[in-house]
């Protein structure tokens, strides 16, 4: 049981139009009309509007949180709308943020809505989360998260976190400076994070849509705990949901005492994460080719093996005239050297060019000269030869 105090202060006196909205949290004795004025008085920060962030805005909107901060650079494709609910087809090629702002608005026209239209980066991320009483993140990759964790320790305030892959949740609060020697954080979790390539990103291992709005509303309604200080919250403990099982556990988290608590936020979580290296990408060695120099290849009329390192499901989805499945853990296994032709050119591809440069390393280490592969995958090939060919 973890019950922490509310870290918002109430707000003015209720006007009669929000007794009348709010009149269903007023009945609850846990909430009540104190408890909506810290709602309408609260500053939370939400760190994307994508396909957690869209449950999690509507909801603290809905809710009557009185300011709701976006952090959101990308714009809206065809295929968020999977579950992504915050946005709809007209909003296709629009920021993010702005159509979040425009569905918020037609929730509440009174809160205030800001847009950080940034990518968060260890230069502001302290200074804007000391903007806000508390955090909700959202984000899908490692470096990021570890840099919300280190500046919200900084910053000295909470933030729900959650994470989804294919069909599965986790959901969880973080307080570095939480009081009674409660705190725990990201990195109690996940000391490191996982070597490059290990985890999939949703675009590349797909994810339940309706899974996000299951897990955003958890994290809503933490953040909402938080807030007004009701009930147990998920401080030292990780909630985990399974939706092919459709079951929930819980797993404590305590603080790693060996861990040296976050003072400062690192230069470059990119490079820390593995996501970046300072030393030259894999992605620009000898044999990268780009869309048109393997269409020209291609068209050359000298026989060329195309090599397709992506899953079986991606396949089904869309692959190239004349490839050959050769999913990347066969090559990571050493399996695909033998089978590869050596008479011809081999050139290998997948859907962001990531993958197929990984395989192209290996291939090239175990020997192979005459091995290239498609710088950009097959958005690259879509957007630069053949826009007929679907992107997912």
């Amino acid at each position: 049981m973890t019950i922490v105090d509310p870290v918002v202060e109430p707000g003015p006196e209720l006007s009669r139009e929000q007794v009348a909205r709010y009149s269903r949290h007023l009945l609850l004795p846990d909430v009540g009309v104190l408890g909506q004025r810290r709602l309408r008085n609260a500053r939370i920060l939400v760190i994307g509007a994508g396909g957690l962030g869209s449950p999690v805005l509507l909801y603290l909107a809905s809710a009557g949180v009185g300011t709701l901060g976006i952090v959101e650079f990308d714009d809206v494709d065809a295929s968020n709308l999977q579950r992504q609910i915050i946005h709809g087809e007209a909003d296709i090629g629009r920021p993010k943020s702005v159509s979040a702002r425009e569905s918020i608005r037609a929730v509440d026209s009174t809160i205030e809505v800001r847009l950080h239209q940034v990518r968060l980066e260890p230069r502001n991320a302290v200074n804007l989360f000391r903007q806000y009483d508390l955090l909700v993140d959202g984000t899908d990759n490692f470096a990021t998260r570890y840099l919300v964790n280190d500046a919200a320790a900084v910053a000295g305030i909470p933030y729900v976190w959650g994470s989804i892959y294919r069909f599965d949740g986790q959901v969880s609060v973080f307080w570095d400076a939480a009081p009674g020697g409660l705190g725990v954080d990201y990195r109690d979790l996940y000391p490191d994070p996982p070597a490059p390539g290990t985890v999939p990103s949703c675009s590349e291992a797909g994810v339940l849509g309706v899974l996000c709005g299951v897990v955003g509303s958890i994290m809503a309604t933490e953040a909402v705990k938080l807030v007004t200080g009701m009930g147990d919250t998920l401080l030292g403990r990780l909630l985990v949901y399974d939706a092919r099982t459709m079951t929930f556990r819980t797993v404590t988290l305590r603080r790693d005492p060996g861990r040296v608590r976050v003072s400062e936020v690192e230069e470059d979580y990119e490079v820390s994460c593995g996501v970046a290296s300072p030393l030259p990408s894999v992605d620009s060695v000898d044999g990268d080719l780009d869309p048109a120099a393997v269409r020209a290849l291609l068209d050359g009329g000298a026989p060329v093996a195309l090599i397709d390192v992506r899953d079986p499901v991606e396949w089904d989805i869309v692959h190239l005239d004349g490839a050959t499945l050769m999913p990347l853990p066969t090559v990571l296994a050493g399996d695909a050297v033998a089978s590869l032709p050596t008479d011809r050119p081999v050139v290998l591809y997948c859907k962001t060019g990531v993958r197929s440069a990984e395989a192209l390393a290996v291939l090239r280490s175990a020997g192979m000269a005459d091995v290239h592969h498609l710088r950009g995958g097959l958005e690259a090939w879509a957007r630069d030869v053949d826009p007929t060919v679907p992107t997912y």
